[in-house]
């Protein structure tokens, strides 16, 4: 097995390894962390979100995942996705000179990476003033369905792109969350602004967007 199939399995396993609904509480705008009374064990069931039968989309967990990040990265780095419907590729070329930008790494089967983008569709005139990229390491499909059921009309507002990673990218340059949804904003400088992991109240995190 080559070098690279390794990494790729492995950076693939850290995603399968992300907490993606534990919603402890981990919410950080560049370079502060907070926690919220609100995010009480009982309050977070986790609608049955099962993490020992999740698969994953088939990730492998028999390799090592690499060390986590505890901080984002401060200057955004130079990245490549893919617009899931047509495959094109995105880099930080593409991102807008005079807006920030929220990237939004999710799983389709976390139920808060679910509650987050319905409640963004329904706030989504609040939105045009940012730049949207949702990310997922996941297969296309889940993607696409994750979207379909839940937030058909924000994938499609001109100014959210719905990407792939396809070479765990994110993970590997970016950050290493320990939950999802995981929020991040920069600025059209490239700089981090904001950064949260789990849910937030709807109303503060389009404010931290705008931040």
């Amino acid at each position: 097995m080559n070098k690279k199939i390794i990494l790729g399995a492995a950076a693939v396993f850290a995603a399968a390894m992300l907490y993606s609904c534990d919603n402890k509480g981990s919410q950080k705008a560049a370079g502060t962390e907070s926690s919220t009374a609100e995010n009480t064990a009982d309050s977070h069931d986790h609608a049955g979100h099962d993490h020992a039968g999740h698969d994953h989309a088939g990730h492998d967990h028999a390799q090592a995942a690499p060390a986590q990040s505890s901080e984002p990265a401060a200057i955004l780095p130079n990245f490549t996705f893919y617009q899931l419907r047509s495959g094109i590729r995105v880099s930080n070329e593409n991102l807008a000179k005079d807006k920030n930008t929220v990237f939004i790494l999710f799983d389709p089967g976390c139920s808060h990476c679910q509650h987050e983008a319905t409640e963004l569709e329904k706030n989504i005139d609040r939105l045009k003033d940012v730049n949207i990229f949702y990310i997922s390491m996941n297969d296309p499909a889940l993607v696409l369905g994750f979207f379909d059921s839940f937030a058909p009309k924000l994938s499609k507002s001109s100014n959210v792109e719905v990407l792939i990673d396809k070479d765990q990218t994110f993970i590997q340059s970016i950050h290493v969350p320990s939950q999802f949804p995981a929020n991040y904003v920069y600025g059209a400088d490239g700089k981090l602004k904001a950064h949260w992991e789990g849910e937030k109240n709807i109303n503060e995190a389009i404010s931290q967007f705008h931040k």
